[in-house]
């Protein structure tokens, strides 16, 4: 088996939930030894996300990583969890700032332990300005940031993402932080703080809405599923009473697209001739292509824009994707078998390494598993030592 790309790197995890979570997900995936620092008797509230009695979140995103129930609200936790922080690489944490100097845990105590240390702190506003102190979730950024106020139909309220996106993108690219950072500490040997906040991550990948704001004083408002770059682009329903997703992101796609329909004559029409006239007339070019695309069923115009080469896709619901032929031959799932809830399949590592893939070796762990080895492995203390630890309520095993 191929050596992982982060083989060696050493991870503090004391965030909780998801950006967090998903930032540290993708080093464990590429073979990090990544420890959760969880609260005993509690952990993380990610593992409280269950459907029944399933905590299907916890154990995809909490997967490759070690856990450790550490009460760092005490004497000896701290100085057990600073004895690690002086073996580490990376600490992850988004406590609400402030909080951590309130424990006597500030980053720069952190980094007089350990001056090459990497320490990824995300918070919802971010560490300074005037809602530092503010505690916040990702939904709340995705209010504040303009992105609800685009997200929907105009006759209805701002909507808010169905999964937490701003926490997901914010997971991302705390990743790529910490390990651009790494980079920087392997040539200089020069540890650093990452100040990554909820709000500027989500709102990085609105596109240039400021800018035509203030070059134009207009900004995106709620159009349903329609682009205000680009026409056609919505769903439509087909004559099988299902739906098709359609994006004429350039001039040929949607000339394509009206050759193959019987709508080449909006071509010479000048309401629809271009692709900014078409935006313009979006209501007009909306029902033009609903009414053409409705006259077949879905299987009939995918077959018809693949022979064609025009853009489009099935609008899925999930129990739709994992049967599909495409994603079972790329292998987007990876199944897993759980030793309590059989085989199950969850996102396989990304991205795709050709030398070094990421790979799945075990789901989140329980509460408290991998304390007792932990610190045994990594500090050296005695098994007696560990079971007074555990009788003390320091940690969990």
């Amino acid at each position: 088996m191929k050596r992982a790309a982060l083989t060696g790197v050493k991870v503090l995890d004391l965030s909780r939930l998801v950006a967090g979570n998903m930032a540290t997900l993708q080093l464990a995936d590429f073979g990090a030894d990544v420890i959760k620092v969880e609260q005993p008797k509690v952990g993380d509230p990610l593992r409280q996300w269950r459907k029944g009695n399933l905590d299907l979140w916890w154990r995809e995103y909490g997967r490759n990583k070690r856990s450790l129930a550490l009460n760092i609200k005490t004497q000896r936790g701290q100085e057990l969890l600073l004895s690690l922080v002086g073996r580490a690489d990376i600490l992850v944490e988004n406590f609400v700032p402030g909080k951590l100097e309130d424990l006597g845990l500030p980053h720069s105590r952190f980094l007089i332990e350990n001056s090459r240390l990497v320490i990824l702190s995300i918070s919802a506003w971010g560490q300074d300005g005037p809602y530092r102190n503010r505690p916040g979730f990702g939904t709340l950024v995705e209010a504040m940031s303009g992105f609800a106020s685009m997200l929907g139909f105009a006759d209805r309220p701002p909507t808010l993402p169905p999964i937490p996106m701003a926490d997901m993108i914010t997971g991302i690219y705390g990743a790529f932080a910490a390990l651009a950072a790494l980079r920087h500490r392997d040539e200089t040997g020069e540890g650093q703080v990452i100040d990554l906040s909820l709000l500027e991550a989500i709102y990085s990948v609105l596109g240039p809405v400021a800018a035509e704001y203030e070059s134009t004083g207009r900004y995106p408002k709620r159009n349903g599923n329609r682009s205000p770059n680009s026409s056609p682009r919505n769903t439509y329903p087909t004559l099988d009473r299902k739906w098709i997703a359609l994006s004429a992101s350039t001039p040929k796609t949607a000339e394509k697209l009206f050759q193959l329909t019987g709508l080449g004559y909006l071509l010479g029409d000048e309401r629809f001739a271009t692709n900014e006239a078409r935006v313009r007339n979006g209501d007009e070019t909306d029902r033009i292509v609903a009414d053409a695309l409705g006259k077949f069923t879905l299987d009939e115009l995918m077959r018809r824009f693949e022979q064609a080469g025009v853009a489009g896709a099935p609008v899925y619901e999930i129990s739709d994707f994992v049967t599909d032929p495409h994603v079972k031959a790329r292998g987007i799932l990876a199944e897993f078998d759980d030793p309590e809830l059989g085989t199950y399949r969850m996102h396989a590592p990304l991205p795709r390494m050709s030398a070094t893939p990421g790979r799945i070796r075990t789901q989140g762990p329980r509460l408290g598993e991998h304390s007792a080895a932990i610190l045994e492995e990594s500090l050296g203390l005695t098994r007696q030592e560990i079971l007074s630890l555990a009788k003390e309520g320091v940690i969990d095993q």
